[in-house]
């Protein structure tokens, strides 16, 4: 080998390395001569000195000899093209032959142009940058057809050629990228056919895409479908199927070109954040958007097809005490156990699509629109789009609160849920979603007023009922910043010694048009959580008008204000009590605080301990409503209370029946044996008062005495109230009282 040219270690880009390979010095000390202002040349004297110098360098392009001595240029060439890079090198091979046969043998041995030899150098220069421009040209070609091969494979996509003749049903024939036979799960090698294609769709889907190309075709329209499909290796896939037609000399279709994509995890995804917009976290019912979205459909087919629509509203009942005593975990476990209960009875259909649509009057798809939602909470809707009356809505009602009677277990432990429920139907009862939705909460509110565990339809008279309860909420909302809460108070009599021992606080709420009773407004308060800034207040206003009375009449008597289970959940109850006397100056004692059975019945465990911290502060506490409730003896002996309070109901009933007389002695006999007082609520007649006084319980309040009244009306009435201790007074043997 001789190397009359040395490479240099780095070669400026517009100098190309030549490998000039010749076994005659002469032509290779001319073409060396001729090509060196242009190249930087390499040379070799034979073809395997050449081979041994490629081996570890790539030269920008190769000149051959054809005919050498030993390993002539045709072999030279064809080893070369094996060698790692050495695939798209140009390579020209110089020959003296000019015959077919010579120029044939080059292109099979691997070379990309031929030359023959002559003294027309400038000819030769010109064609190696020829071929250096074609080789970068084609290397560029590669690279991109490389970098869309790479991206079509990580996206799964593929391009077709589809060509189409009237005469064939599946066109005249179907040409697949390698891409696009991975995309269907074939080699780059395998064949595939449109006709093997349509066998891996279902039958209906089949049948779908044979009528929608008919009218592609027809109309020479751009196809665009996401198609299911069951690959032959088993998988099931969505392939996303796009093309544009392809249009021949005269203007005529001859085919679609386009791309098969696998798009099987993005319509995995989208069906994903479909069900997640469209349903509930954790029932996983339809969420409100989806029940909206269904009941517009449901009445437009309705309209359509004059049918009646029913709406049910159903509303737990007292839900919020399985929060408060098991906590929200087990609140939790027992929705999903109701929504499972709804389900079962309602016929509930699981596809919801935006894009669903309630197709010819001769089906019944529109039934798939059934089933039941979760609005939030404790809400839940059932949608019946297709009744024949209001018998077939009760009739789903009565079978829901039938369901709901089993028992259910929760957290380890069994409790019972109802439910109440309201009814609206269209179009009786709303032309629009929002119309029924609105009666139905009216309905179903009246059925909790009814005593709950009930169903009840809406009609005229709860037309009204439903504005007026939301106009009374809002106002409630501003009746403490509007300064119209008022308290009235009713006395509490000893009728044994003749005197006042003290008065409770009962609330009202003074609007500009009337004053409204607290049946309407109390338990709506409780509802919405008012009742807690109500009491903060009936604290500070009971406090401060028994210290006015003090100061003014002499008043030492104490007051007693109610008290819901939400106060108990105030971390600072204690302290607002404390406060509520101390600023005026009272003894904590004066104050007697109310709970009823079901409070404290509900929340005994976390009541407990702010009960005790008030009564060794000295405030009293007072059963309010005894033996209406869930009664129990130990709670008598475990919480710290003062007084139990008679519920007038008993006290209505003595001298009409024994039992009323001996349910008093009862509660009597048992405040006495644990040293507590006793006192009647409700007491209207001299009759009542004489029977209560006998058998024990001399104190009393009622309208007997006095009604409740405001704060400035009743200092006079405390100053001059006078009254006869009570005498005992005989009875008959029908235990009836004898006049005097």
């Amino acid at each position: 080998m001789s190397q009359r040219h040395q490479i240099p270690g780095i070669h400026p880009p517009d100098r190309p390395r030549v490998l000039l390979v010749d076994d005659d010095e002469v032509n290779l000390m001319l073409t060396r001569a001729a090509l060196s202002a242009e190249f930087d040349i390499v040379e070799a004297t034979n073809g395997n000195d050449a081979l041994r110098m490629v081996s570890g360098w790539v030269p920008d392009l190769v000149v051959l000899d054809a005919i050498m001595p030993g390993l002539d240029g045709f072999d030279t060439c064809r080893e070369m093209r094996s060698y790692y890079g050495f695939e798209h090198v140009p390579v020209l091979m110089l020959t003296g032959l000019e015959d077919d046969a010579s120029v044939q043998r080059a292109f099979q041995a691997g070379a990309t142009d031929f030359f023959v030899k002559s003294n027309q150098w400038s000819l030769l220069t010109q064609r190696l940058h020829y071929m250096l421009r074609t080789a970068r040209t084609n290397r560029e070609l590669e690279r991109s057809k490389s970098n869309l091969a790479r991206a079509q494979y990580l996206a799964r996509m593929g391009s077709f050629d589809w060509w189409y003749s009237p005469d064939l049903p599946l066109g005249s024939g179907l040409e697949l990228s390698e891409q696009a036979l991975r995309v269907f799960g074939y080699g780059p090698e395998e064949h595939l056919s449109l006709r093997e294609i349509l066998h891996m769709l279902d039958t209906a889907d089949r049948v779908a895409l044979f009528r929608q190309l008919r009218l592609v075709l027809r109309n020479v329209n751009v196809i665009a479908n996401d198609i299911p499909m069951h690959l032959p290796d088993g998988r099931d896939r969505v392939i996303h199927v796009e093309a544009e037609p392809e249009f021949g000399d005269l203007g005529q279709c001859i085919g679609y070109r386009g791309i098969v994509q696998d798009v099987t995890d993005r319509r995995h995804a989208e069906d994903s954040i479909r069900r997640l917009a469209s349903t509930d976290a954790l029932t996983t019912l339809p969420n409100r958007r989806q029940l909206m979205i269904r009941a517009e459909r449901a009445l437009e087919v309705a309209r359509d097809r004059g049918h009646l629509v029913a709406l049910l509203m159903i509303d737990l009942d007292r839900f919020k005490n399985i929060n408060d005593t098991l906590g929200h975990f087990a609140g939790d476990e027992l929705l999903i156990e109701v929504s499972a209960r709804l389900r079962a009875c309602v016929r509930h259909c699981d596809q919801f699509n935006d894009l669903v649509v309630v197709e010819t009057v001769g089906n019944r798809s529109h039934r798939q629109l059934e089933g039941v939602a979760r609005l939030g909470g404790d809400e839940f809707v059932a949608l019946l789009p297709e009744v024949h009356d209001v018998s077939d809505a009760e009739r789903v009602g009565r079978r829901i609160l039938d369901a709901l009677r089993e028992p259910l277990y929760v957290s380890g432990q069994e409790c019972f849920a109802t439910a109440s429920i309201g009814i609206a139907l269209y179009p009786r009862d709303g032309e629009n979603v929002t119309d029924l939705m609105r009666n139905a909460d009216v309905a179903m509110y009246a059925a909790k007023t009814a005593g709950r565990n009930n169903c009840v339809t809406y009609g005229p008279s709860l037309a009204g009922r439903g504005p007026e309860m939301l106009e009374l909420e809002t106002a409630l909302h501003k009746a403490i910043e509007r300064d119209e809460l008022r308290l009235y108070y009713q006395p509490k009599i000893d009728v044994a010694k003749g005197c006042v021992v003290g008065v409770e606080a009962l609330m009202r709420w003074q609007r500009p048009d009337r004053l409204v009773s607290p049946a309407d407004f109390i338990p709506l308060a409780e509802e919405t959580g008012l009742i807690v800034p109500m009491t903060e207040w009936a604290l500070r206003e009971a406090t401060r008008q028994v210290r006015a009375w003090q100061d003014e009449y002499g008043y030492l008597g104490g007051v007693a204000v109610n008290m819901p289970s939400r106060m108990f959940h105030r971390s600072d109850l204690l302290e607002l009590v404390t406060s509520s006397v101390g600023v005026h100056g009272l003894r904590p004692d004066r104050l007697l605080l109310e709970l009823t059975e079901g409070t404290l019945m509900t929340n005994i465990d976390a009541i407990l301990p702010t009960l005790r911290e008030l009564n060794e502060l000295g405030v009293r506490i007072s059963v309010d409503d005894f033996g209406t409730g869930y009664s129990s003896l130990a709670y008598l002996t475990t919480l710290p209370i003062s007084e139990l309070k008679i519920d007038r109901s008993f006290v209505q009933n003595l001298g009409v029946t024994h039992k009323g007389k001996a349910v008093i002695t009862t509660i009597v006999a048992l405040a006495r044996a644990l040293g507590l007082s006793v006192i009647a609520e409700g007491v209207e007649t001299q009759a009542q008062a004489h029977i209560l006084h006998r058998q024990g319980c001399t104190t009393m309040q009622g309208y007997l005495f006095s009604r409740p009244v405001d704060g400035a009306s009743l200092g006079p009435w405390l100053r001059d109230f006078q009254l006869a201790p009570m005498a005992e007074v005989p009875e008959d043997d029908e235990g009836q009282t004898v006049s005097a």
